[in-house]
């Protein structure tokens, strides 16, 4: 059976409540469906701000399936439990071709990020059509292939702002992707852990060297998966600050989102 976002039960506690792995804050959440060209139905789930303005947009691209990774990968969940309500921002979480998760199993079967090129546009498409605004390419790993091999591409490239990547491998992607990006000119935050198992900053800053603006971020201490909530509020602190410059701090000083929420809360349970 697949998941209802709905079924959290959300109570208010009688203090603040610190922002833990399992804390999920209001939304509206959604399951949702997307159809690729090809004819493929992908499960995938939408959460928006519970009230106001929609500030920018969020479709994230997952890491590799064949190793674990699917829309529900820890960076990318909480993700979803927090910023809507945190920095009015929604999140779209899809599983691409024969991925599965609690949500569901998304139709067709891996294809080694060659037919997921499709994948990505029925998601950027998707955020289109609902009228998704200030919308970002947010891939993880294996979501960094397909956000550099087919974000500065079109149909995708005209419909983004830029991408943002997490624990880049660069083994699909390769420099003419990234000279794709260089003349694009969009933006290209890249977040890469100290101890990465595939590329670290220092080999990273000089592959990315090839696309003028893109910003490189190397975060001691933090591995491939970002582990821990230390790192893993830091990669969402990072995301907030390039979709929302400004948006929390003065003057346009570095995100801090709050680590405490005062009103109704719902804990996810694994």
């Amino acid at each position: 059976m697949s998941f209802d976002p709905a079924s959290y039960v959300f109570s208010q506690p009688s203090a603040p409540t610190a922002i833990r792995a399992s804390t999920v804050l209001p939304a509206r959440r959604e399951n949702v469906e997307l159809r690729t060209s090809d004819g493929h139905r992908l499960v995938g789930e939408l959460a928006l701000p519970e009230s106001g303005e929609v500030k920018a947009t969020l479709i994230t691209l997952h890491p590799l399936p064949t190793h674990g990774g699917f829309m529900d990968s820890h960076v990318y969940r909480k993700a979803s439990y927090r910023l809507p309500a945190l920095a009015g921002i929604a999140v779209l979480r899809f599983n691409t071709r024969g991925t599965g998760s609690p949500r569901g199993t998304s139709e067709g079967a891996f294809e080694e990020g060659i037919g997921e090129r499709l994948d990505v546009e029925a998601a950027v498409q998707f955020a289109v059509d609902r009228g998704l605004p200030n919308r970002w390419l947010v891939g993880w790993s294996f979501g960094t292939e397909l956000a550099l091999m087919y974000g500065a591409a079109e149909p995708v490239a005209s419909e983004v702002e830029g991408a943002i990547l997490l624990s880049p491998p660069l083994h699909r992607a390769t420099d003419v992707h990234l000279k794709e990006w260089a003349a694009a000119g969009k933006p290209l935050k890249v977040l890469v852990p100290e101890h990465d198992d595939y590329l670290q900053p220092a080999e990273a800053a000089e592959r990315f060297a090839v696309v003028p603006q893109a910003r490189l971020v190397g975060v001691d201490g933090a591995k491939h998966l970002w582990v821990g909530e230390k790192y893993a509020g830091r990669v969402l602190n990072e995301i907030v600050d390039e979709v929302l410059p400004g948006g929390f701090g003065a003057g346009g000083t570095a995100t801090e989102l709050p680590q405490e929420w005062n009103g109704p809360v719902a804990t996810a349970h694994a």
